[in-house]
């Protein structure tokens, strides 16, 4: 029995990049033999283990044979005498098909070593096109190694191309859509994945919503200057592009979390030109709405939803301010000041009473501040 270290744990080790994550396969084994030494198998279809100890998975090495539609559709075997070869064969990417023995020699049967070094992203061999998920996880490497100018080999991009078009990509599960998403977004650069998928005339069925160029040039203008490293926040004003029925319709389809579906349908209902002319009365409207009374982060999160929208600095301190005063407001000094006149206030009355003392401070807030350019001095501009 030989084990290998394989796929991204190597792959970043060699990229001198954190290692996160520890995959292993094991050659000449069986599910009996890693069982009996206190392997757990989590895997129906697939021979993956979880060490006793450390909980990372060991795959026996197996092979794949194309059977059915779908990236669900193959027959496995994982015979003992698979070689570590073919077990690599069937890796998507070259870099990805680089393994490590536990004396710390590589094996690198497919030239991925050369492909780093290059920084290009290429199939390991003509399978590729056997699984449509590969399409998605090209575009997700594409935006993750962006930034260390990977780019995508001319031939593996023609089978991405070739894949689409056979339309297997409706196939895919919306959960293995949705976290290729979800890590596509949390990359440094995640427009690149949506921008490879244009590329690859591979945004159908998943993001037909993209298929029109200047949506598509809106959201992920929006992705791009969006200030905060944060996958709901990437979603919400990815999303805000869209139609309201296109983001209800987009979130149904990928069966985003209920807080990524919420805020991205508040993201899209409140448009930049409604919070750059708001009212005090308007505002206190869109905090209302937003529940940032009881979820005060809600608020900095649209907030710099607004700003990557175009929302000017200037007028997202002045509303950030204006939210600030009106949480201040608490029930409890109403209560107790309402008493020290001889009043009482109940039920209704109460929440009536929180809700005008907001507005007041709101407007108090937009009040100061356009007395507070009005006593700017006029400034005149010197011909010289």
């Amino acid at each position: 029995m030989q084990i290998y270290l394989v796929g991204g744990a190597v792959r970043d080790k060699l990229l001198g990049k954190p290692v996160t994550e520890r995959d292993y396969v094991v050659i000449g084994s069986t599910p009996s033999q890693l069982q009996s030494f206190g392997f757990r198998q989590v895997g129906k279809d697939f021979p993956v283990f979880l060490h006793p100890k450390t909980g990372e998975e060991y795959a026996l090495a197996r092979t794949e044979r194309k059977s059915a539609a779908g990236y669900t559709g193959f027959a496995v075997d994982a015979d003992p005498s698979v070689t570590l070869e073919q077990d690599l064969r069937r890796r998507d990417l070259t870099i990805n098909a680089i393994a490590e023995s536990e004396e710390g020699e590589l094996v690198d049967p497919y030239h991925g070593l050369a492909d780093l070094k290059a920084k290009i992203l290429r199939h390991v061999s003509p399978a590729f096109v056997e699984d449509p998920l590969r399409v998605l996880r090209v575009a997700r490497f594409a935006a993750r190694f962006h930034d260390d100018g990977f780019t995508i080999a001319d031939e593996t991009m023609q089978l991405m191309r070739d894949t689409a078009a056979t339309g297997e990509l409706a196939t895919l599960s919306c959960e293995r859509v949705w976290r290729e998403t979800r890590l596509a977004l949390s990359t440094k650069d995640p427009h690149i994945y949506f921008d490879v998928l244009a590329d690859a005339g591979a945004l159908k069925p998943w993001f037909i919503e993209l298929t029109d160029d200047t949506r598509r040039a809106t959201a992920l203008s929006y992705l791009a200057a969006l200030e905060r490293d944060d996958t709901l926040l990437r979603f919400a004003v990815f999303a805000s592009a869209f139609s309201a029925v296109e983001v209800e319709t987009l979130c149904t389809r990928l069966k985003v979390p209920n807080e990524y579906r919420f805020l991205a349908i508040l993201a899209q209902r409140i448009t930049p030109e409604q919070v750059a002319s708001a009212t005090a009365t308007e505002l206190l409207a869109l905090f209302n709405q937003s529940d940032s009374w009881r979820r005060p982060d809600r608020h900095q999160q649209l907030a710099a939803i607004w700003h990557a929208r175009g929302v000017a600095d200037e007028r997202l301190n002045l509303i950030n301010e204006a939210w600030e005063a009106a949480a201040a407001v608490e029930a409890g000094p109403l209560l107790a000041s309402a008493a020290s006149r001889g009043e009482a206030l109940r039920g209704p009355a109460v929440g009536e009473a929180v809700e005008q003392l907001r507005l007041q401070r709101i407007q108090e807030v937009l009040d100061g501040s356009q007395g507070l350019s009005e006593d700017q001095p006029e400034q005149h501009s010197s011909e010289d």
